[in-house]
């Protein structure tokens, strides 16, 4: 029963679910003890072998990919720095304003899929060029529209979508194939303080840009010509590493891409990529609607205290709210994502749920901040910024933490699908509906009052107080992502060494013999 020529068959788990018994013979490693879970970090001369990258030249790749990154966030928060002047052109309403911003995130999502299942199997540098030079040139085509063609502003903020698609989830796993361990978590934290910095440089070049030009329109022009810049980047110093080999050991296969609907299963069963992708989605939810709406509603607390005039129908809408938001989501991003990946890194020497729970501890933590930044706006204007400046800070320790999470508990063949569907889940939930929605409540609570600037300002204020209990949910499934973590990032790494098979539709079936010739039956019904 317990034959040497049966435990290696043997030892491979039935439950894909398994690890490696400890002590099997026929793994490799030492007996009784398999490979490390935690990963080996190559010296830079190793490294560069692996990768075909030297270290230089890695740190370039990061800080071109972050350029885009900054560059693709300060054209999506263009818009709402500009959104009153956007209002007053095409006679629009809060709902019609919020559909600008959910056109485009559905169409980002809707395509992240795509660009997810090509960025496994194709080389992901030419998609990342061709679709940042169609999203430059569709951006630059929505600020030619004419006021009678809302639908069509509506159609071209959806067809940006299939640039940002491209390469949101493509970029990160290029970092992942060219650092491992810290150096990953310290170059995903560069690579995310653009999500920040650049939604600042949005609200700031939209709003200065008017200024300057006395054109909203004017906003718009900005980044196609930078977009120019970062194809010529891309094509120029951009490499393209081998996908996993820095995670592997020098004696492991290398990964072969598995079908779609195999990697679809294989995430669907990973608990800590559903969980964290779902406190992921809160995150989005706030931050869509903060980042729409905030500026807008900041101008209506100073219209309702008297410091600014209203903005009226034909006039230039001049509020230097936009600025000094996009100032504060520069600075709070900067300190926010750069705490968090520090809290996690000391705290992981000792906790190894260190990163789901810094990620808990930000939403929970910025809940009651971002609740009173808005019940506090129709007293002071100081003490609202104070709250948002707090809440956002620690909103922010989220992004580098939870794109490191996804790295370390997915295989890398299929890392762009896990990227694509978390964007499709974060914004499907999240943001592709929170700034409608939020514009949706307003116009609705608006019907019930009597028409005046404080009625415009307590509908968008009560709309937006949803996002505080939106972020206290999202905490509570980054604490149920703490409670797999471990368990799932040991299965990720054994998976890339070799040491674990993970089973298919057919995998739980063995070969015996059978009357001269070979015949596969379940492995259950095999007595021993």
């Amino acid at each position: 029963m317990a034959g040497s020529e049966n435990e290696p068959f043997l030892s491979q788990a039935d439950d894909p679910d398994d690890g490696p018994v400890p002590g099997t013979p026929g793994l490799p490693g030492p007996t009784g003890n398999p490979k490390s879970a935690d990963p080996e970090v190559p010296d830079p001369e190793k490294l560069q072998r692996i990768t075909g990258v030297s270290a230089a030249h890695s740190a370039l790749i990061v800080a071109v990919l972050c350029y885009i990154n900054l560059l693709n966030y300060m054209d999506r928060f263009t818009v709402a720095g500009v959104l009153p002047d956007i209002e007053q052109f095409f006679a629009i309403g809060d709902s019609s304003s919020g559909l600008i911003q959910t056109v485009f995130i559905s169409s980002y999502m809707v395509l992240a899929p795509v660009f997810g299942y090509l960025g496994d199997r194709y080389n992901r540098k030419y998609l990342m060029c061709g679709g940042i030079a169609f999203w430059s040139l569709v951006t630059l085509g929505s600020s030619f529209i004419p006021r009678e063609q809302f639908w069509l502003l509506l159609l071209t903020r959806g067809l940006v979508g299939v640039g940002e698609a491209s390469y949101s989830t493509i970029a990160p796993t290029l970092i992942a194939d060219l650092f491992v361990a810290d150096q990953r978590s310290r170059m995903l934290s560069v690579f995310y303080f653009a999500i920040p910095v650049g939604s600042g440089l949005g609200y700031i070049a939209g709003s200065k840009v008017k200024d300057v030009a006395g054109d909203w329109h004017w906003a718009l022009r900005v980044t196609p010509g930078l977009g120019v810049v970062a194809v010529l980047l891309l094509f120029l110093v951009v490499r393209e590493p081998p996908r996993g080999a820095v995670e592997r050991h020098s004696d492991s296969p290398p990964l072969n891409p598995t079908s779609w609907r195999a990697d679809l299963r294989a995430l669907a069963r990973n608990p800590s990529f559903i969980l964290s992708s779902l406190g992921f989605t809160a995150v989005a939810f706030v931050t869509g609607s903060l980042a729409l709406w905030a500026p807008a509603f900041l101008l209506r607390s100073r219209v309702v205290l008297g410091e600014t005039p209203p903005c009226l129908p034909g006039d230039s809408c001049s509020s230097s709210d936009s600025l000094i938001f996009g100032l504060i989501t520069c600075l709070t991003g900067v300190l926010g994502v750069g705490l968090g990946v520090e809290i996690s890194r000391r705290l992981r020497h000792s906790n190894p749920r260190a990163d789901p729970l810094v990620c808990a501890a930000g939403l929970l933590g910025s809940a009651p901040f971002l609740f009173l930044s808005v019940a506090c706006a129709r007293g002071s204007i100081v003490a609202t910024y104070v709250f948002i400046f707090v809440g956002e800070t620690l909103l922010s320790m989220n992004w580098a933490i939870v794109a490191d999470i996804l790295l370390y508990v997915v295989i890398p063949t299929r890392r762009s699908t896990a990227e694509a569907f978390q964007i499709v889940l974060a914004h499907l939930l999240g943001d592709a509906g929170s700034p409608y929605l939020i514009g949706l409540m307003s116009d609705r609570l608006r019907r019930n009052w009597p028409p005046s600037f404080l009625s415009e300002f307590r509908a968008l204020q009560f709309s937006l107080m949803l996002c505080a209990f939106v972020g206290a949910l999202g905490g509570a499934a980054f604490l149920g992502t703490a409670i797999f973590i471990e368990g799932d990032r040991r299965r990720a790494l054994l998976h890339v060494q070799g040491l674990l098979h993970e089973a298919g539709p057919e995998d739980d079936r063995i070969v015996v013999p059978q009357r001269g010739r070979s015949t596969r039956v379940p492995v259950s019904s095999v007595l021993i």
